[in-house]
């Protein structure tokens, strides 16, 4: 049986009544945060006692049948607006509170093993990697040395490059339908290229999102990091954001999510500064496994924060997972196993 979580979170708010000379101060209660497995109440009362006539209760502008037992477990996580229209004698006031959803259950912690390892650019500052017909393409950063190339696998030769004009630090890319989607970081401007020739087909304009960090897409909409806990859903066709989730763990939102592939269904992404990946339910933001890629980056020659992991590409015939890192010598072809 659910529990019904509620405490107390005031906001007082002086009503416009004067009835009897005396101001109407109402309260908005509610949790501050929440797990998805369990019930939400929320109410409202007159700190003084006065009477109240109605009260009609909303979340994120849906109104509510039952205020005292809400159902929340299918919602998304993160952040939800909760408000209430108060009407008391002739007059009404709204109050408004902010909740968060966080998830109701532990992350599994993820190992790995090293099936095979490539060479890799080690002057290449990796933000974007993708698996496409044989051949990996990948996205650098850094202004004056950020490059779209495509490379060959086994022995990590550039087959194909073009470089971004200076003044744009590149970052991370995906390939949907034979055109190649790239960000870059702070300029909130991003490219499209032909798959084939490299050749610039147009550019598009962040809107909400705050930056550029990773890409990927899921079969339909471009999938899109911005350095926040948001990850924002794109239409490929007129690349406007129509959407977004928020991504939380049992205890609190996870921020800095960098370079992003989306493998069976779920949301994978290189957590910036941590040689670890997140796997992501792309319904509801959970974070649901942990992949600890401790001893990687070390026997890729690089040490240091800048040069950590970030990237990563499956190819989904084969089942074969690459990951790489920012200037790292070595490519790595792994397999992942729940730590016991």
């Amino acid at each position: 049986m659910k529990k019904i979580k509620t405490f107390s979170l005031f906001l007082f708010i002086a009503g416009l009544s004067q009835s009897c000379g005396n101001a109407y101060k109402l309260e908005l209660s509610s949790p501050k945060t929440i797990k998805v497995n369990e019930k939400l109440a929320i109410s409202v009362s007159e700190k003084n006692n006065k009477p109240i006539d109605s009260v009609v209760y909303f979340i994120d502008g849906k109104r509510l049948n039952d205020h005292t037992s809400v159902d929340i477990a299918t919602s998304k996580l993160g952040k939800h607006a909760i408000s209430a229209t108060v009407f008391f004698g002739n007059e009404q006031k709204k109050l408004t509170n902010t909740i968060y959803y966080l998830a109701d259950h532990l992350a599994e912690i993820y190992t790995y093993e090293i099936i095979n390892t490539y060479p890799h650019d080690p002057k290449a500052f990796t933000q974007g990697l993708e698996y496409h017909d044989g051949y990996l393409y990948e996205t650098t950063g850094q202004n004056g040395e950020s490059s779209l190339r495509k490379v060959e696998i086994e022995t990590g030769k550039v087959l194909q490059k073009i470089d971004l004009d200076e003044k744009y630090f590149g970052e991370g890319m995906t390939i949907y339908q034979d055109k190649i989607y790239m960000l870059t970081w702070q300029s909130k401007i991003g490219f499209v290229f032909d798959l084939t020739t490299f050749d610039k087909i147009k550019e598009f304009s962040y809107n909400e999102s705050i930056q550029g960090w990773g890409l990927a897409h899921n079969g339909e909409k471009l999938i899109k990091s911005d350095g926040t806990e948001r990850l924002w859903f794109l239409n490929p066709e007129t690349l406007e954001e129509e959407g977004f989730i928020e991504v939380y763990a049992h205890n609190g939102k996870v921020t800095m999510l960098n370079e992003l592939e989306y493998i069976n269904d779920q949301i994978f992404a290189n957590k910036w500064q941590t040689n670890s990946i997140l796997i992501i339910n792309p319904k509801n933001g959970a974070v649901e496994g942990i992949v600890d890629l401790k001893g990687l980056q070390e026997k890729s020659g690089q040490t240091g924060d800048d040069y950590i992991l970030n990237g990563i590409a499956y190819d989904a015939e084969n089942d074969r997972l690459f990951v790489t890192g920012k200037d790292w010598n070595k490519l790595y072809e792994i397999k992942l196993s729940k730590k016991q």
